[in-house]
C-alpha cells in the first residue's frame, strides 16, 4: 500500500494521518495503563481493577470493551459459578507493547521534569491573576 491509498483510507474512515489512529486506540487515561498491565499475562477483572485503584469499575468495563472491539484484548469467558472472567492482550494488541514499553520508558526518565514544569507554570499562571 502507497501513501496516497494509506491517506484516502484514513480520510474515508474520519482520520488526518496514522497517530490519529493510533491515539483513536491507546487515547484516553486508561487504555494505556491496562495495556501496561496486561503486558504481564492474562489478568482477571478484579486484579486490574486492584492495579489501577483510580478507575471506576464502570470505567475500566467501558474501556475493556472498546478495547476488546478494537480487537486489542481478548475477554475469555468461563463457564462456572461463580463466572469467570480473563482478559489478555491478542496478537494485535502485543504490536502495541513497544509503544506502551516506551510510554513507560519517558515516563520513568521525564517525570521529575514534567512535575518540575507544572508547578513553574502553576506559579505563573498564579502570579498574572
Amino acid at each position: 500500500m502507497d501513501h496516497k491509498t494509506d491517506w484516502l483510507i484514513w480520510k474515508k474512515n474520519g482520520y488526518n494521518c496514522p497517530v490519529e489512529v493510533a491515539i483513536d486506540v491507546l487515547g484516553g487515561k486508561w487504555k494505556g495503563i491496562i495495556l501496561f498491565h496486561l503486558i504481564e499475562g492474562t489478568m482477571r477483572f478484579n486484579q486490574l481493577r486492584k492495579q489501577m485503584p483510580g478507575i471506576t469499575q464502570r470505567m475500566l468495563t467501558l474501556q475493556l470493551r472498546e478495547l476488546e472491539h478494537d480487537g486489542i484484548v481478548h475477554r475469555e469467558v468461563y463457564k462456572q459459578v461463580p463466572p469467570k472472567v480473563e482478559y489478555s492482550l491478542t496478537d494485535f494488541g502485543r504490536t502495541l507493547i513497544p509503544i506502551v514499553e516506551k510510554m513507560r520508558e519517558w515516563g520513568f526518565i521525564h517525570t521529575e521534569q514534567l512535575l518540575n514544569q507544572r508547578n513553574l507554570s502553576m506559579k505563573l499562571d498564579g502570579n498574572q491573576s
